[in-house]
């Protein structure tokens, strides 16, 4: 797949598989700028891709061998896709190891000490005061704990929020280790079921 600058480096299910598999070692893209750098990472569904290098290169630079590693069968396939946008310059991305998810042992871990659960307390607090829309961490876990496999269309409107803006929430949760995705919907983690504990806890000690 091939993304303008400012978009996410995105992978299509061929390609995940290949690279999981160790076979696809290369990307190219058509960026105005990349959005990948040398010696970062990028979280896949198949898992951290470390990023070994990014250099602009010229399309007639390309070989055969390198579209076979970037997972097309040709270099006119990929010559092609390339050619799909005029705009941007080309890159050429060597691709690293392929690593376990972290957020994924992240969320199997519950937070044990209430230091942790404050450090975890003062990050919702941080992302309710940067959102547009007012507080919404709270009311979020408590739908995921509550409704478990509802679908975000379904369950937007149990938060007063648009789906997009839903499931764009439900991913800064998953990055703090504290929600993950269903086949249908999405629940809580380990994680995410200590802290709203520790939160509900507090709620009510607040009451009373």
């Amino acid at each position: 797949m091939v993304e303008a600058g400012g978009e996410l480096m995105l992978f299509r299910k061929k390609f995940l598989e290949g690279m999981r598999a160790g076979v696809f070692t290369l990307a190219f893209r058509r960026w105005r700028r990349p959005s990948v750098r040398r010696g970062g990472t990028l979280l896949t569904p198949v898992g951290q891709l470390n990023i070994k290098s990014v250099e602009e290169v010229a399309l007639n630079s390309i070989s055969a061998e390198d579209a076979y590693r970037a997972g097309y069968e040709s270099k006119k396939e990929l010559l092609d896709e390339l050619r799909r946008r005029s705009d941007g310059k080309i890159y050429r991305v060597e691709l690293g190891p392929l690593l376990p998810d972290p957020r994924i042992a992240l969320r199997e871990t519950r937070a044990a000490t209430d230091e942790e659960l404050q450090d975890l307390r003062g990050r919702l607090s941080r992302l309710d005061a940067r959102a547009s829309e007012g507080a919404w961490t709270y009311r979020t876990l408590e739908a995921l704990s509550l409704h478990p496999g509802v679908r975000a269309g379904d369950l937007c409107g149990l938060v007063d929020q648009e789906k997009e803006r839903f499931k764009l929430n439900v991913r800064k949760l998953k990055n703090l280790g504290l929600s993950e995705s269903l086949g249908t919907g999405y629940r809580l983690s380990p994680r995410g079921e200590a802290l709203l504990d520790f939160l509900r806890s507090k709620a009510s000690s607040n009451a009373t």
